[in-house]
Order: structure tokens, then C-alpha cells, then sequence
């Protein structure tokens, strides 16, 4: 995300990144790691986010950044069993009851101070009616500690781009199965929710291939007093592992 011409009169500093919603497999697994992959089959993905205050374009330090998504077959750890080829006809948080006490693909870090966040992960696979993308929520916290009083300040998506996803998907590990992704312009989440500005710079690790993995950053401006209605501080307090 590109910051915008400041002036006296021009606020924000930086863009405010679009909120989208959480959907139903969102959980609180307390996990504090960088590395959430937990030894998935698939791509591997280093992430890097930044978080700034859209109203001074400075970064956001000790906030909790939570991210998880599905692996490469479509499944997100604690609904593994749900069959990833179906689609689900719900948004809700806590709509679909678990199956499993898995935790892949799970969990936050506290932003440096320079406001960064880094992830090792997998490319995310699909589920069906969904184009391929990572869930984000930002917490603001009184300072370093996950005990500490907090609000969720920001939740969103972030997408992929169409290029670097289909070289993904032609791969052994997310190939072969029973349905077809849908591209991001045909994710009515996507479509609605001002998924474009949620599209991340996407670079191989390797010199000449995908294989080695992919590179994936952005830049999420966010209101640090605002109050997201998407995930509620008492969500995470409920829907843990």
C-alpha cells in the first residue's frame, strides 16, 4: 500500500486497509510463533506485514497481528474433516462446529518497531467458492504481553496474485482436486470488500523457479482507536483451542 501526499488538510497519511469478514473457521489458538506451518505439505511462504497508523503513517509497535488460512487441500486446522470440495453456505464466526483440535497454520507475533510482523507458512491452498487468500486481525495490546487488556482494532484478507497462484496450483501437493478455485475477480468477498487493495506483492524465493517458494508482503494501514464489529475481544476469549 502506497502512502498518499500529506498536508495539512490531507488525512489519512496512509490509505485505511479494507476490513473483511473473519468466516467461520476463525479461532484463537494462542499460539505466539513465526513459524505456524507445523510441517504442512505445500509451497513454502515467508510473509512480512507491516502495520501503520493510517492517521500518522507511523508504525504500529506491540500490536498482535493473528493470521491463518487453509492448507494446500482446502482445510483449516480444527474443521479438518469438513470436506474442502463442498461449499459452506456460512459467514458467522463459531457456525460451523470443530472437528479436531489441530493448530496448523495458526497463530500471531507482535509487531517490531518498525511495525513488522514475519511469517514462515505455506502457500494456502482453496476451499470451494472462495478464491485463494490468508485471514488477518490486528490487536492492539497495552504492551507486550498476550494477557494484557486489548481490542481488535483491524480484520481482513489478503489475496494472492493470479500468476504466481496458478504456477502454485498446477503443483503435486494442490492439484487434483474435486472442484475448481474461483479467480479473485469471481470472489464475491473479494469483489465487495475492496480485495484488490488487499493483494500482496508476490516475488519468488529462487532465482529461476517457484520452487524453493514465495515472498509475500504489503503494507496494512489501520485506525489503532477504531473497533472492528468483525472479531469482538470476547472472541478470543471463546473460541479457543
Amino acid at each position: 500500500m502506497n502512502a498518499i501526499n500529506s498536508s495539512p488538510t490531507a488525512l489519512p497519511a496512509y490509505l485505511l486497509s479494507p476490513e473483511q469478514i473473519a468466516g467461520p473457521y476463525f479461532r484463537n489458538s494462542k499460539l505466539i510463533r513465526r513459524n505456524i506451518s507445523e510441517g504442512m505439505d505445500g509451497i513454502p511462504l515467508v510473509l512480512r506485514l507491516k502495520i501503520v497508523d493510517a492517521m500518522t503513517g507511523q508504525p504500529v509497535t506491540g500490536a498482535i497481528v493473528d493470521i491463518w488460512h487453509c492448507n494446500a487441500r482446502g482445510a483449516y486446522s480444527g474443521w479438518s474433516k469438513i470436506n474442502p470440495d463442498e461449499e459452506v453456505d456460512v459467514e458467522a464466526i463459531g457456525s460451523i462446529p470443530r472437528t479436531d483440535d489441530d493448530t496448523y497454520l495458526r497463530g500471531g507475533q507482535f509487531t517490531d518497531s518498525d511495525g513488522i510482523v514475519r511469517f514462515t507458512t505455506i502457500y494456502p491452498g482453496f476451499y470451494a467458492g472462495r478464491a485463494l487468500h490468508i485471514h488477518v486481525a490486528v490487536r492492539i495490546t497495552a504492551g507486550n504481553n498476550y494477557l494484557e487488556e486489548r481490542h481488535v482494532a483491524w480484520v481482513g484478507q489478503l489475496y494472492f496474485p493470479e500468476v504466481a497462484s496458478r504456477s502454485v496450483l498446477n503443483t503435486r501437493e494442490y492439484s487434483g482436486r474435486g472442484v475448481a478455485p474461483l479467480n479473485n475477480a469471481q470472489d464475491f468477498f473479494y469483489a465487495a470488500m475492496g480485495g484488490e487493495a488487499s493483494t500482496l506483492n508476490i516475488h519468488t524465493l529462487g532465482r529461476d523457479s517457484s520452487d524453493d517458494g514465495f515472498f509475500g508482503h504489503t503494507t496494512i494501514g489501520i485506525d489503532t482507536f477504531a473497533v472492528s464489529s468483525q472479531i469482538r475481544p470476547e472472541d478470543f476469549d471463546k473460541y479457543t483451542v
